[in-house]
């Protein structure tokens, strides 16, 4: 065989080489393709199912459905917050209950705040309160946070676009961890909250626990579920903020919006159930125990399964703020496929590609990316319409520290959006 043959069948078999690779490669691509659509394809939230009840008279005079209301959305006793409309400002919202409010030479608002004034004649919660915010008279509201740092029950606030599905698939969750909140619609109908209701007071730090522990189960289950969708818990806090009154929380059945199925706690189809409907609900709305709140509380900080960190060392400054210290970490092995790689591009921030990523990555992300704010904390006793929260984001969008103002007053929010 002649050199210029024996280099031609060298030839001939090297494209037949690159041929075949060629074809692995085409398949290769065409399952990873398919691979990616699986991973990131939608999950149909499932139908809101309604809490499991118990069986309990339903009230029918005014005096038990009040006794009923009061027995469930407890807070503070001695103040309740008022809702306050400014037409011609276009402005509107919640300042305590004051019977000197507005009062010339004693009420200095807005230069003195209502926590601070010398002059307190704060309005304690009774039944006529609740009467007038029932029948229409104002619209109050609640501090969940009690003076002894407990509370009677804790909420979620979900809203945007996608609260329904998002509200579905957080009542799931709870659901399989036996706990049955019930849902309200809010007073815009654009949203809702999700309450869990307490047999006894219990400790604020651990009732938020709870709580975030479930939201994050859910974000692991779903990544879909954005955190744009939640917004904050009520209670805000974990301690009493000195001079405040922690954030507030509206109650239930304000008069106007009900009158527009809003307000309301609603059915598998987010329909609001019918007036009378609504109290045979509360009376039979399953309550939770405090051993119970303790034991999920305690167990999702036991193994870092909830986004809980501290505020940092008034001592010295904290060089390592992303290491969370509440939480201990447990190293387990990870019950999910991991891709080969990870697209990232660091860049000033870091940018990483989520599509074909499992939704339980997305979550562990969510979590390792948030860090402490030293100033969020430094702030604690400003004004609760103040947001000290975080944000992460990814593909699209940037990381950056302290980029938004949060409305939960005391626990930092990352937020991870496509």
């Amino acid at each position: 065989m002649s050199r210029e043959e024996e280099l031609a069948a060298q030839i001939e078999k090297a494209e037949a080489e690159f041929a075949a690779l060629e074809q692995a490669r085409a398949q290769a691509l065409t399952r990873l393709t398919t691979l990616r659509a699986a991973g990131s394809a939608r999950v149909e939230p499932p139908q809101l199912r309604l809490p499991m009840t118990i069986e309990a008279p339903a009230p029918r005079t005014g005096a038990e459905k009040i006794r009923l209301f009061r027995t469930l959305f407890r807070g503070r006793k001695d103040v309740f917050p008022k809702r306050w409309e400014n037409a011609k400002q276009g402005r509107s919202g919640y300042s305590p209950a004051c019977a000197n409010e507005w009062v010339r030479g004693i009420c200095e608002k807005p230069k003195v705040r209502c926590g601070e004034c010398p002059n307190q004649a704060f309005i304690a919660v009774e039944d006529r309160v609740i009467a007038d915010h029932l029948g229409g008279k104002y619209t109050a509201g609640v501090y969940p946070l009690l003076p002894d740092d407990t509370c009677w029950f804790v909420a979620l606030d979900f809203d945007e676009a996608s609260w329904t599905d998002d509200v579905a698939t957080f009542v799931e969750t709870c659901r399989v961890h036996s706990l049955s909140p019930a849902v309200e619609r809010s007073r815009s109908g654009k949203g809702a909250h999700v309450w869990f209701f307490f047999t006894a007071p219990v400790p604020a730090r651990d009732a938020r626990d709870m709580a975030s522990f479930l939201l994050t189960e859910t974000m692991r289950l779903r990544r879909e579920l954005k955190l744009e969708s939640y917004d904050r818990l009520f209670p805000s806090q974990d301690t009493l903020p000195q001079g405040g009154f922690g954030n507030l929380i509206a109650l239930p059945f304000q008069f106007r919006p009900r009158k527009l199925g809003h307000s309301l706690f609603v059915d598998s189809h987010f329909e609001a159930l019918p007036w009378e409907q609504q109290w045979q609900f509360l009376a039979g709305i399953e309550r939770i125990g405090d051993d119970r709140v303790r034991t999920l509380a305690k167990e999702a900080v036991r193994t870092a399964r909830v986004l809980a960190i501290p505020p940092p060392s008034t001592e010295e400054e904290d060089e390592s703020p992303w290491k969370p210290t509440r939480s201990v970490a447990v190293a387990t092995k990870l019950p999910f496929m991991v891709p080969p790689e990870v697209k990232a591009v660091l860049a000033q921030r870091l940018f990483v590609e989520k599509a074909g990523l499992p939704a339980p990555l997305v979550s562990r992300l969510r979590r390792i990316a948030a860090f402490q704010n030293p100033e969020f904390y430094s702030r604690a006793g400003e004004r609760d319409r103040r947001r000290f929260p975080f944000r992460v984001l990814a593909r699209g969008s940037s990381w950056r520290r302290g980029a938004t103002w949060g409305r939960d007053s005391t626990t930092p929010r990352s937020t991870l959006s496509s």
